[in-house]
């Protein structure tokens, strides 16, 4: 159980005794003044609260400290303790004595309830409250000795740590000078070598100019004999790019002729067949009116072919207009 759960703890068991300690002072009072104002002279009858109360502030006061001692781990002596029984008995005796007088046993096991609950309640609460009290006591020990023993593990692993961290600073010590001792072993055969590779240096450089004379007279030759193939080949591709150009341009207006053709024959198929009695579906409205407009055909002939409005039609002949328009310009730009 952590540190919140014991509080938690603590203050059911604080609302809970305050609870029933706030209940018997109200039965109490409610039960003892009547009591006391039949022993009481009329002239003083207001003054028979007073009694219950006085004994309630007792319960409160020896509840309250013996809650605060039982926290601290404290024990207040006999005289809590004496304090603490007589109350209750006291309480327990105004309650029940109206009971008695008449002789009612049911009456007085009914008020004898509130005190004996207060009395068993109170000590019940201090066992309860010293029971916790140790219980923290010995969670905090606990909780102590865990933080000595990580601050004891976290003092180990530092020197472990440092003990470590000195080794490895010895250790690359010991490297770098065997590194020193190899590069300048490096050194010196790397100078070896160079005045070697030097001397045949001398040599190669002398074979290399001889090859380079003659790679460049070849290079030339060969130079120029590209040159030579690289124009006939520039005139060669240029007469066959001039052959192409033609050939597609002369696909060109064969296909546009027969496209245009083909576009003809399509619109006189769709004109061919005369005005219609009824609308025609609107796709095929669509391509009539789009026939029509090629062929120059008035908007009402068109809107007799169709079987569409000649709002309709218009609108439709307008849209090829615009679209007319747009290919002429793209065409001009």
């Amino acid at each position: 159980m952590n540190a919140v759960q014991i509080r938690s703890a603590e203050r059911a068991l604080s609302a809970g005794t305050w609870l029933i300690v706030a209940g018997a002072m109200l039965y109490s009072v409610l039960t003892v003044t009547p009591l006391a104002a039949q022993h009481t002279p009329d002239r003083w009858a207001w003054t028979a609260p007073i009694l219950p109360l006085v004994v309630d502030a007792a319960v409160v006061i020896v509840v309250r400290l013996d809650a605060v001692l039982a926290r601290l781990g404290g024990h207040g002596g006999r005289w809590p303790i004496a304090l603490r029984w007589m109350t209750g008995c006291m309480t327990l005796a105004l309650n029940v004595a109206d009971a008695a007088l008449k002789n009612d046993l049911v009456g007085v096991a009914v008020h004898a309830v509130a005190p004996l609950l207060l009395i068993v309640t109170a000590e019940t609460g201090l066992a309860y409250r010293r029971a916790i009290a140790a219980a923290v006591t010995r969670l905090e020990a606990e909780q102590q000795a865990e933080r000595q023993a990580r601050e004891r593990a976290a003092i180990e692993r530092r020197e472990a740590a440092d003990r470590r961290a000195r080794e490895e600073r010895e250790h690359a010590a010991l490297l770098l000078r065997e590194q020193r001792e190899h590069e300048a072993r490096l050194a010196r055969e790397q100078t070896e070598r160079e005045e070697a590779a030097r001397r045949a240096e001398w040599a190669e450089r002398e074979a290399r100019e001889r090859a380079e004379r003659e790679g460049r007279e070849r290079r030339e030759r060969e130079r120029e004999q590209q040159q030579r193939e690289r124009e006939r080949t520039e005139r060669d591709a240029a007469q066959r790019r001039e052959r192409e150009r033609l050939e597609r341009e002369q696909e060109a207006r064969r296909q546009q002729q027969e496209r245009a053709e083909r576009e003809r024959r399509e619109r006189a198929a769709l004109l061919s067949a005369g005005p219609v009695s009824e609308k025609l579906p609107e796709g095929r409205a669509r391509a009539v009116v789009q026939a029509a407009f090629g062929e120059g055909l008035a908007v009402r002939a068109a809107a007799e072919l169709c079987g569409w409005s000649v709002g309709w039609v218009s609108a439709r002949y307008t849209e090829h207009r615009d679209s007319a328009g747009l290919v002429l310009e793209g065409a001009s730009s």
